[in-house]
């Protein structure tokens, strides 16, 4: 007797009339043709079930703070970091909580269970600290929520960063964070990398920084925070995120680069609507992508992962955190259209994203937690290609959300057919 069986699905790993048995809040079989009844079935139909989507970069205080003060005319990085700065002398704690609350029900809905914030510890009030660690307490039911202590002005350029840092740790924010190439000189850059590596040494934690969200090919944080990731032995606990200068750089020096980040475990984390839309504004044409070198850090067996960064804020007014639209964006901008690379981009928004937050009992196999999403497709390809809508979302073995399917009614000469615009729908065309 299970709780809840979600019969012939199909899996990210190709498998089919695969039938799904939960009990409670764990995965309790994973085979075909299962034996046993339920308090509810699920029929998937060929349809893939997966584990929970991903964000593994995004800033929960920014969020939906499109308009205020008043919107980025430019689109510039540099004119949201300067709105940023405006709005938040004005910011309370609890419209920040309420925001970012909103935001975890959009993410429920589109079957995103677990986020990692970047927290802005810069305004000396810890407003947003205090909100998003309570939010995180309230949505533990829901979706998991990691915090990363982001000194938006510079760790070492603002003086009061170091102190603020240690107080956001000290309240419960999960992991370290920065921004070495927004630092004054390339030698604070690199020092600031340094002392917050081993700040997170010192105290057990991970780290995740903003390493050279940068045109500039000599913006090369990311070779100290490898070296600094090996002498202190934070193997598979640390992230670079963004990493866009490596867009820039020359093919020798990404040839020394690249291994490095893999020898040392560091992670990277992409985020392809933000980055191809903030980077390359000084260039006319022909005009860089600015998202970094993600297949062949890939090749490479570095974990990569994507994030959606920001959603209508500051820097950028689109977006409704969904995940599968970011792999979408990867897979076009990084030229990842063969079957194995969406696959890749796939995983990028499940399971990698889930070594990079180093999450537990993630997955689908006995004993893990029965965290799960049957999508309208049949695998990871056709799941990207139209967005597929969650059907339902399961988080601890109980139904989180559920959508409708979408199918549209084509009326010819006085007959209608449906189409939803899977493979399995062709035979209507």
């Amino acid at each position: 007797m299970f709780d809840l069986i979600i019969r012939k699905a199909n899996l990210p790993d190709g498998r089919t009339g695969i039938d799904v048995g939960i009990l409670g809040e764990r995965i309790a079989a994973v085979e075909a043709g299962l034996e046993g009844t339920a308090g509810r079935e699920i029929d998937a139909a060929g349809r893939l079930v997966c584990p929970p989507f991903i964000d593994s970069h995004v800033h929960l205080d920014s969020t939906l703070s499109l308009g205020l003060p008043r919107l980025n005319e430019s689109g510039t990085l540099l004119e949201g970091i300067s709105l940023w700065g405006e709005l938040k002398p004005s910011l309370t704690q609890e419209v920040i909580y309420q925001r970012a609350r909103k935001l975890c029900f959009w993410s429920m809905a589109r079957g995103t269970l677990a986020i990692r914030s970047h927290v802005d510890i810069c305004d000396d009030r810890l407003l947003a600290v205090d909100a998003l660690v309570a939010l995180r307490e309230e949505m533990k039911p829901y979706l998991d929520i990691q915090l990363v202590a982001f000194p938006q002005d510079g760790y070492i350029r603002y003086g009061k960063s170091p102190e603020n840092l240690l107080r956001a740790l000290d309240k419960g924010v999960d992991v370290v964070g920065g921004i070495p190439h927004f630092e004054a000189t390339m030698a604070d850059g690199a020092l600031s990398v340094a002392q917050l590596v081993r700040i997170a040494a010192e105290r057990g934690l991970q780290v995740d920084m903003h390493c050279d969200e940068s045109d500039d090919p000599l913006s090369r944080h990311i070779e100290t925070l490898a070296a600094e990731t090996v002498r202190h032995r934070m193997h598979g606990r640390v992230t670079g995120s963004h990493l866009t200068s490596m867009h820039s750089m020359d093919n020798y020096y990404v040839s020394k680069l690249i291994p490095l980040i893999a020898e040392a475990g560091v992670a990277a984390v992409a985020n392809p609507l933000i980055n191809i839309t903030l980077q390359g504004r000084h260039d006319t044409y022909p005009k860089r992508r600015g998202m970094t070198r993600v297949k062949e850090l890939m090749a490479a067996g570095v974990t990569v992962s994507f994030g959606h960064d920001c959603v209508m804020d500051p820097w950028y007014p689109m977006g409704s955190h969904d995940m599968l639209e970011v792999a979408n964006m990867a897979l076009h901008v990084g030229q990842m259209t063969g079957v194995e690379e969406i696959k890749s981009c796939f995983a990028a928004v499940t399971e990698n994203a889930a070594k990079v937050l180093n999450l537990e009992n993630y997955g689908i196999a006995p004993g893990k937690n029965a965290d799960l999403i049957v999508l309208q497709a049949g695998d990871a390809i056709e799941a990207i290609r139209l967005h597929a809508e969650r059907l339902f979302v399961i988080r601890r073995g109980k139904i989180l959300a559920e959508t409708a399917p979408r199918v549209a009614q084509v009326h010819l000469g006085g007959e209608a057919k449906s189409l939803d615009f899977t493979r399995a729908n062709l035979d209507l065309v």
